[in-house]
């Protein structure tokens, strides 16, 4: 049996050597405790919510902070293994993940979420769920996205291989009421990750840098 290319996530490159986790105490003891929260990626795929994440990651840490990030792509290889792509397995990979967040953050960590996550009902109940939630709404027109594709999900999307695919034959529903919206063919990934920066420090989740 073919593997759906969906439920592969691409190769991570080597992490850098993380120098700034134990240089930065003053950062740390400038947030409150149990200050967690959750940063929300949703977008089509390859829209650039992992690239981006990946980036807020590595910029959180580096001012000393605890951040987990968990990708789409790679929670369904471990916590949400044997889910299809339906409506309902769908709902339950996003509830999935937004317990697992909820966890993390309501015990001081910072949670970064980049997942397709296509339908407004599941990402509100989860935001619910969570409390302190930022949504970002990684917006990328259908055709750069599709021209992005280095895995060619989108080819066989329209080919009839990959039923049920977010943007061809299964709908994306946008946030109406995103806390920040980037336009990824706009915006270099820098710009994209300081647009969020700024939200949370005005929001309060960040101290001023």
């Amino acid at each position: 049996m073919a593997t759906d290319p969906r439920s592969t996530p691409e190769p991570s490159p080597e992490p850098a050597p993380d120098s700034g986790r134990d240089s930065a105490p003053a950062i740390r003891k400038a947030l409150p405790a149990r200050a967690g929260f959750t940063v929300w990626l949703t977008g089509l795929p390859c829209s650039g919510k992992s690239t981006i994440s990946k980036a807020l990651e590595e910029h959180l840490r580096a001012r000393g902070l605890n951040v987990e990030l968990l990708d789409g792509d790679v929670v369904r290889q471990h916590l949400s293994k044997g889910l299809g792509f339906s409506r309902s397995d769908r709902d339950t990979n996003i509830l999935r993940i937004g317990f697992v967040a909820q966890l993390l953050s309501r015990n001081g960590v910072i949670v970064i979420v980049a997942a397709v996550s296509p339908y407004a009902s599941a990402r509100d109940r989860v935001r619910q769920q969570i409390g302190r939630f930022v949504e970002v709404h990684v917006d990328c027109p259908l055709a750069e996205c599709e021209r992005r594709d280095v895995k060619g999900m989108y080819r066989k999307a329209r080919a009839g291989e990959l039923p049920a695919f977010t943007g061809v034959d299964d709908p994306y529903e946008p946030p109406a009421q995103a806390e920040v919206t980037l336009h990824t063919p706009q915006e270099t990934v820098e710009e994209s990750m300081c647009k969020v920066l700024e939200k949370l420090t005005e929001l309060g989740y960040l101290p001023a840098e």
